[in-house]
């Protein structure tokens, strides 16, 4: 039985992966998981100096989901190598840092090193922070800017990029286009919606940021669409996240065409919840005889036309 995926050059031992900011630097979660036998550990988002992140409060819960204003809250790069990723290494994980540079030249920088650097095993470029240079904007919600930061990392990027791209657009796969175009190995979809809460008792946002990322299941179905429409018109590999708990989701998320998946908010409430789901696809793969995990892959995609 061969649950292996290939992701650009680099092939994952099997699909499931954590996503950035919800396992910390890989250590937090070993205490719960093997985390050697995951398909891959990504890592809280990097900046190349370290990060305070947002004031308090940080998270609110809301129905089927969560809100965060964490703010990228990060070791910085240099404690990132001397400190996280050797213990990463001990543990036989597969290490993809999230970058999460606030200008073109930081995550040119931060690319440019981590993919020179033993045991790195790819990198996932996380377009949906704020570009202090273009006044604000995301990165990820302006194809022109989007398309100049990426041209500016690939071209300094050794080996696998993967970019994850914001679902706060009109158009996701104009950017999944514009990725592959410009030579990204891979897209990660979709990172949180944006979302808010208000402070009924003072009037104010909740959030000191006043706007959150919404994760959870509550976003799972427009993150299950968005990653069909992606693997409709783009031919790189898709890796899906988005409000997965359960092993039923991961099976969507690969019918839909997704070569892996991300689990995220789901390690914050059940912190083996990878593991368990690992064994469940291995079960569900014994039980129906699929030789490889290859054959869950694109069927709904297959089987739409008929």
């Amino acid at each position: 039985m061969n649950l292996s995926v290939t992701i650009g050059n680099l092939q994952l031992k099997n699909p499931i992966t954590v996503a950035s900011g919800t396992a910390g630097y890989g250590e937090e979660l070993s205490q719960f998981v093997d985390i050697g036998s995951l398909g891959a550990i990504f890592t809280k988002g990097l900046s190349l100096k370290p990060r305070a992140g947002n004031p308090g409060p940080r998270i609110a819960e809301t129905p089927s989901g969560m809100l965060n204003s964490i703010g990228l809250e990060n070791v910085g790069l240099e404690a990132f190598l001397s400190h996280k990723l050797p213990y990463l290494q001990k543990a036989n994980a597969t290490v993809i840092p999230n970058i999460a540079g606030h200008s073109i030249e930081e995550n040119v920088e931060l690319a440019k090193t981590l993919s020179h650097t033993n045991g790195i095993a790819a990198i996932e470029l996380n377009v949906s922070c704020p570009n202090v240079k273009e006044g604000g904007i995301a990165f990820g919600q302006d194809v022109a800017i989007f398309s100049r930061l990426l041209e500016k990392v690939r071209s300094v990027t050794r080996g696998v990029l993967i970019v994850k791209l914001s679902p706060n657009v009109t158009d996701i796969t104009q950017f999944a286009k514009a990725a592959k175009e410009i030579g990204a190995d891979a897209v990660s979809a979709v990172n949180t919606f944006v979302g808010m809460k208000i402070d009924i008792a003072t009037g104010k946002p909740y959030f000191a940021n006043t706007f959150a990322g919404l994760s959870g299941p509550a976003i799972k179905p427009i993150a299950l669409r968005m990653v069909y429409q992606i693997v409709q018109n783009v031919d790189i590999p898709v890796i899906g996240i988005g409000g997965i708990f359960s092993f039923e989701d991961v099976l969507e998320f690969l019918m839909a065409g997704a070569q892996a998946i991300q689990i995220g908010t789901g390690n914050l409430i059940h912190p083996d919840i990878s593991a368990v789901i690992l064994q469940q696809l291995e079960n569900y793969m014994k039980m129906h005889s699929i030789d490889t995990v290859k054959d869950l892959i694109g069927i709904a995609q297959k089987r739409s036309n008929q």
